[in-house]
């Protein structure tokens, strides 16, 4: 009996010994959070989209955030709420949001200094951000 307390004690080692390794052997890292840009970036714009994903205009939008995304990730921080889940619906309340999709401009001290409702065109969006020095 004690050789198969052993043993067990030895696989359970060992599969831990693998699991915590990456393929190069070194041990693994933990997980880090997605967004690259550290903590400490002041953006100079927070743009908040608050639509729903089975909004067709809102679906519209997606290509748009990521775009903005894409191009000015150290100056504009793009947030998604869909406002008609329950972990969304709470932001429609905080923005007074009447209809989708409504996008909210926050300067770097989080004033709101535009809002936009329905669809907006990257090209008229990219005007507002750049009365906040974004290029």
């Amino acid at each position: 009996m004690k050789k198969i307390g052993k043993s067990i004690l030895l696989i359970a080692v060992l599969t831990a010994i693998i699991l915590n390794t990456d393929c190069s052997g070194q041990k693994a890292k933990p997980a880090e959070k997605s967004n690259p840009v550290s903590k400490e970036t002041k953006y100079k714009v927070t743009f908040i989209e608050l639509g729903s994903v089975r909004c067709i205009p809102c679906q519209q939008m997606q290509p748009v955030m990521k775009s903005i995304r894409e191009k000015y990730p150290t100056q504009v921080n793009v947030l998604f709420h869909d406002v008609w889940t329950e972990a969304g619906a709470p932001f429609a309340k905080q923005y007074g949001i009447e209809a989708i999709p409504t996008q909210v401009f926050l300067d770097k001290d989080g004033k709101e200094f535009y809002r936009h409702v329905g669809y907006f065109p990257e090209e008229e969006l990219v005007k507002v951000l750049n009365q906040k020095g974004v290029k």
